[in-house]
């Protein structure tokens, strides 16, 4: 490869986080050049050679993730389901993992992804849209040649992670005829929904374990049906579940970020292992308790420093928020905004946060005893947290840091924090996982010989 073709392969690779403007104010900061969008276009296009320095070319470098400090030495593989921007990921690079596919449809989320994780080119697989993998849109390939096309598109993997939508199941419209000699009874059940594309991956790839994660409400969805059938389907491929009889308010699988970082957000979280290889006795989720921080997270421990008056509501939205809220509790309705300090727990952030910001407001000094247009009210409004502050809420950064790269708009960024997870929760989880892994992939390993 010559060195004009590194040039242009480098620079392809950042354009798949930052966009041209970015990428030539980035260079004109390290060595001014006057690079502009049209140059980076240019080159692009072949209408000229980059010819960089070689202080820009490590600029580039630097925009992309680098590799953990445990690369090349991995102690397990996994791959990376309805990815979002890595929140599952994260728990297990750090506790020695190596991700070797990644399948998520939604492009801006993809640049976030791409600008924080690395990728090994010689093991790891980008896939957008699951079923272009898993066939479950094409009624000409069959279950077999699906099963056939599945192991050899996805790598061999000890764990799968999945943050699946949640979904209802209906079996209506699912011919007798069509259900007549399929090797599993799930295809039946779960067709139509992007848990059946999930199950197909295991079935096929039969990984040691699996992490799947969901709202809460997957529970108690279509008045249980639901879960039910994901936990028989799990069954029927030969998994065991950890707590899966635990119900109530106890249910360890429920797990509230609260206890990790300032913020009410419970999810459910369904860890399995494979039965065959006799790794899962003892397993319980309760364990998180004795990985919980000692000192409980305060919110002013994740906010900025300065913060940009933009993010503080306009004088229209805040009297509005105000008034729907008095509105709506004369009613007896719970609807209104989250008025919060620095002592505060947050609401669960939304994927809604960026239209008003109404769940999560940072108080500037409000006096209730005050008319809301009061001149005092008015002019210490509250304000939405900013984009660094989410990262912190949903763990990304630690206090004080501003390590986790967002090179979307505040719009996507604001969208993609809310529908993430929060990830001290699931590195806790993948520690609680990892001697299991281990145990099961060399375990995994004996069988695959075995039956050779």
């Amino acid at each position: 490869m010559t060195a004009r073709d590194e040039e242009l392969a480098l620079i392809n690779r950042v354009l798949e986080i930052y966009d041209q403007k970015f990428i030539a104010s980035h260079l004109n900061s390290v060595l001014p050049n006057n690079r502009c969008r049209e140059t980076i276009n240019r080159w692009v296009n072949g209408k000229a050679d980059p010819s960089l320095t070689y202080a820009e070319f490590r600029a580039l470098e630097q925009l992309l993730p680098q590799p953990p400090k445990n690369h090349p030495s991995y102690d397990f593989d996994f791959i990376d389901l309805f990815a979002g921007i890595g929140g599952l990921r994260r728990g297990f690079e750090e506790i020695g993992g190596r991700c070797v596919f990644t399948s998520e449809w939604n492009e801006p989320a993809v640049r976030t992804y791409k600008a924080n994780y690395y990728s090994d080119p010689g093991f790891h697989k980008f896939n957008d849209d699951i079923r272009k993998i898993t066939r479950s849109d094409r009624e000409d390939v069959s279950e077999d040649q699906a099963y056939a096309l599945i192991d050899a598109d996805v790598p061999d993997h000890d764990v799968l992670l999945a943050g699946f939508p949640c979904q209802p199941f209906s079996i209506a419209g699912v011919s007798k005829k069509n259900a007549l000699g399929r090797a599993h009874g799930f295809e039946c059940k779960t067709q139509g929904t992007l848990f059946f594309d999930v199950a197909r991956i295991i079935a096929a790839k039969r990984p040691a374990a699996f992490l799947l994660e969901n709202v809460k409400n997957l529970k108690s969805h279509d008045k249980g049906r639901t879960f039910k059938v994901i936990v028989e389907t799990l069954d029927e491929l030969g998994y065991w579940v950890a707590d899966v009889d635990e119900t109530g308010a106890d249910d360890p699988k429920v797990i509230d970020g609260q206890h990790f970082v300032p913020q009410h957000r419970e999810r459910i979280v369904l860890v399995g292992f494979r039965k065959d290889l006799g790794v899962h006795e003892g397993f319980t989720l309760r364990d998180i308790a004795k990985l919980l921080p000692a000192r409980k997270p305060k919110l002013r421990d994740i906010f900025e420093d300065k913060v940009d008056d933009k993010y503080i509501l306009t004088p229209k939205l805040w009297e509005y928020l105000f008034n729907y809220s008095i509105k709506h509790k004369a009613k007896g309705n719970g609807f209104g905004y989250g008025l919060v300090s620095g002592d505060d727990i947050a609401r669960t952030l939304s994927a809604r946060y960026y239209k008003d910001g109404s769940e999560i407001l940072i108080d500037r000094g409000f006096d209730p005893k005050k008319d809301v247009n009061h001149p005092t009210n008015m002019k210490h409004r509250p304000r939405r947290l900013t984009p660094r502050e989410c990262a912190r809420l949903m763990g990304y950064d630690h206090s004080g840091e501003s390590t986790f790269r967002i090179p979307v708009s505040d719009t996507q960024a604001y969208k993609q924090f809310g529908n993430s997870v929060v990830v001290p929760v699931f590195s806790a989880v993948a520690k609680l996982m990892k001697s299991r892994i281990v145990d099961g992939k060399k375990k995994a390993t004996i069988v695959r010989r075995a039956a050779a």
